[in-house]
């Protein structure tokens, strides 16, 4: 599918086929994609959470207001990352360069994140939403529909998937194939609201 195709007709989708599994190629190929997202320094400090076991897709459901789409999706991706990627090796993001551009890079990443927790926090939020918003429409172009969630207790679902100390979750994903029609659009706000052109008013 046409990548502007594909932006136009994305949807959050509620109601998924909960008899349809996901062939395995095209996990890999959903996964191959979303892992090409941007990411701060090349960190790729985004991590995605697989949820496939069925007792804990239903205790996510549990902890997630009763949603749906959360057990009869083909796949839930739980959006985490890891917040002590820039001491991890940091050497490794970059170790397809030329040594000079190493030397330059790596001790600016550590330089840039250590002791700067708001920083790091922040960075994890951008990463994750970037990686979503690729495999979102990397799902899109392979024929499935998604639907980003917030509306779940983090806590409770962290301890579900055993979420390490150093890392933070951030919004789910439903991935499928749709039971029926979307809800209308809803409608965009005026250009003029969302849109600045050079400053905000004074």
């Amino acid at each position: 599918m046409y990548i502007l195709e594909a932006i136009e007709t994305r949807r959050s989708i509620k109601h998924y086929d909960p008899a349809h599994a996901m062939p395995e190629a095209d996990v890999e190929r959903l996964m191959e994609l979303a892992r090409l997202a941007p990411s701060s320094f090349n960190m790729q400090n985004y991590r995605f959470v697989l949820v496939r076991d069925p007792e804990l897709r239903r205790r996510i459901r549990a902890a997630a207001w009763d949603q749906a789409q959360v057990t009869d999706a083909s796949l839930l991706v739980v959006m985490c990352a890891d917040l002590k990627a820039h001491e991890h090796q940091p050497e490794r993001y970059w170790s397809h360069t030329p040594q000079a551009v190493q030397n330059i890079l790596v001790p600016a990443l550590k330089g840039f994140y250590t002791g700067k927790d708001q920083l790091i926090r922040d960075e994890a939020m951008r990463s994750t939403a970037l990686g979503g918003m690729t495999l979102m429409l990397a799902a899109r172009g392979l024929g499935y529909e998604t639907c980003p969630m917030v509306g779940f207790d983090p806590e409770a679902v962290s301890k579900i998937i055993r979420l390490p100390a150093d890392h933070a979750i951030s919004f789910m994903i439903a991935v499928g194939k749709s039971m029926g029609e979307p809800w209308p659009r809803g409608d965009r706000l005026d250009e003029s609201e969302t849109v600045i052109l050079n400053q905000f008013a004074g």
